[in-house]
């Protein structure tokens, strides 16, 4: 081992003789300081005394040569401070809100439990839906923070607006903005209804929006104030008051941005050690233009699944971690036991990009599981046929029977009347435009294939198993080869809190032993690699 003295230490502790185990175990010790230093020509570990940095000679009075020094750092101690505060919460981690319930109540409440934060995936299900679950996490959580999706909903804007009413009813303070190309009237109605004045004069924002994007154009819609524009239609409308509309000038859309790189569902595969810099530089900026008097913050989801990666996020700057394909693979998840099984197996090359079913027309494009299911061929195929064709009974005889054979499992006709059964409840409108317009007709049934594909996953239908679409990103490929050997490898072990815990906690020993190489240690690069280690082991290590 190479060394450069960086100091003194001095202490009544002997330690221990250096050695490669026993360094490894101070590194893993995380809530204890390590100090590396000599005694009688040889090196020593100890976790106790006092140590004095800088050049300054200290001979006699017990001093020894320090070499190294690692401060303590807890889990709880990633991340950004003024974050956790803000969302009441021990550890800056969210779990993502994965659409049709993956995201489920239990997840949720793991998360809560844990001293996390938890967002519930409303996404893709009825107000009915999401007001009984609203009704569950309200019951249940106590005093504990969470929050629910709101997904853009292009093709039915009346779902967004019922979603945003029930929220404001119920009392929901914090939703997940997820999707956006632009800002709607329903999300500035809900970001700035109730919005006030307190006896001091500070502005209070009752509901909080943290907003899930890809790309920086969306990111600055929704860092700026409201658009005077969608504020002036809400006054034309009285759904707001006069005041509302003038304290809106002084708010961010929203005050707390997950930066999403590569990950499953509706992505950009942007990657993530160019996209992060890029938010964070536009957050200091936008801070500066608008002159905010509270914080913004921005945290890094997509491609969080190992200890190697939350330590990145942290190391650049990330408020927070998300973590959403990992979740889906947990018990708690609103999936299948099929579904989660099959993610268990998955490498980080068994994903791919499939056009997405609430955007279909648009060419928008969800990342999905491609292993063990034809999904993502047959709905490239679906895509394929629309943009050729003006109406299905233009498509070649061989390839209707194929669709209908296969795909649909019944005639075009018996699956249009399945779809519009659909849309009589969702949006009639679509019903009165697919009739007069034969190429929306088919893409509305060749929608209902793409949207009953995730529910077919997550009932875990074994009739329908080649066509689950399972959003999926390359990071359960990182994640299943990380806990490869450990208990974590079994699908029925991987509890959303654990797998947390561990990816904190491993994150936490990352950086202490990159600390360690930063002061000149030469050190095994297994030192890096922090094993899964079950609830209450990890309980030992971080309980003081």
């Amino acid at each position: 081992m190479s060394h450069h003295q960086i100091g003194w230490w001095n202490g009544t502790d002997q330690g221990t003789e250096y050695g490669d185990q026993v360094l490894r175990n101070a590194i893993l010790q995380v809530l204890k300081p390590v100090f590396l230093s000599e005694k009688n020509n040889k090196i020593y570990i100890t976790h106790g005394g006092t140590a004095v940095i800088g050049n300054e000679i200290r001979s006699g009075d017990g001093y020894c040569p320090l070499f190294a020094y690692i401060p303590p750092l807890d889990p709880s101690g990633l991340g950004d401070p003024q974050f956790k505060k803000s969302f009441h919460i021990r550890y800056a981690y969210i779990t993502g809100a994965m659409a049709n319930g993956i995201a489920s109540v239990e997840m949720v409440r793991a998360a809560g439990d844990a001293g996390m934060l938890g967002f519930f995936g409303a996404g893709g299900l009825s107000v009915e839906q999401i007001d009984k679950a609203i009704h569950s996490l309200q019951k249940n959580m106590g005093d504990k923070p969470f929050g629910i999706n709101l997904i853009h909903s292009p093709n039915d804007p009346e779902l967004e607006s019922a979603t945003v009413r029930l929220y404001l009813d119920r009392g929901i303070h914090l939703v997940s903005a997820a999707a956006y190309l632009r800002l709607t009237l329903p999300l500035v109605y809900y970001r700035v209804k109730g919005i006030h004045r307190d006896s001091s004069g500070n502005i209070i924002c009752p509901n909080r929006i943290k907003a899930k994007i890809s790309r920086i154009e969306v990111a600055q819609q929704f860092f700026s104030p409201p658009p005077e524009k969608i504020i002036n239609q809400l006054l034309d409308k009285k759904m707001i008051t006069r005041e509302e509309a003038e304290l809106a000038r002084f708010i961010p859309m929203a005050d707390t941005m997950t930066a999403e790189a590569d990950s499953g569902g509706h992505t950009d595969n942007r990657p993530a050690l160019s996209l992060l810099p890029t938010i964070l530089s536009l957050k200091s900026r936008m801070i500066q233009e608008h002159k905010y008097q509270t914080p913004l913050f921005v945290g890094l989801g997509g491609g969080i699944a190992t200890p190697e990666s939350a330590a990145a996020a942290f190391s650049m700057g990330a408020a927070f971690v998300l973590t959403g394909t990992v979740n889906q693979a947990c018990i708690e998840s609103g999936t299948s036991e099929t579904v989660r099984h099959m993610l268990a197996e998955a490498g980080q090359a068994d994903v791919t990009m499939a056009p997405s079913a609430d955007m279909f027309q648009m060419g928008v494009k969800v990342q999905v599981l491609k292993r063990g299911t034809m999904f993502p061929v047959r709905a490239s195929k679906l895509y394929d046929l629309y943009n050729r064709h003006d109406r299905y009974e233009d498509i070649p005889e061989k390839e209707r029977t194929t669709l209908e054979q296969n795909f649909f499992r019944s005639g075009f006709e018996e699956e249009w009347e399945r779809t519009k059964a659909f849309f009589r409840i969702r949006d009639p409108r679509q019903i009165t435009r697919a009739e007069a317009e034969p190429k929306h007709k088919m893409a509305l049934v060749f929608r209902s294939y793409l949207g009953r594909s995730s529910n077919w996953a997550v009932s875990g239908d074994p009739s329908r198993k080649i066509d689950y679409q399972i959003w999926c990103g390359p990071a359960i490929g990182a994640f299943n080869e990380w806990v490869k050997g450990s208990f974590l490898e079994k699908p029925e072990n991987r509890k959303t809190a654990v797998v947390a815990l561990n990816i904190l906690l491993g994150a936490s020993v990352v950086t202490r032993a990159n600390w360690l190489r930063n002061q000149g240690i030469e050190i095994r690069d297994d030192f890096f690699r922090f094993s899964p280690l079950p609830d209450e082991e990890i309980r030992k290590i971080i309980t003081p």
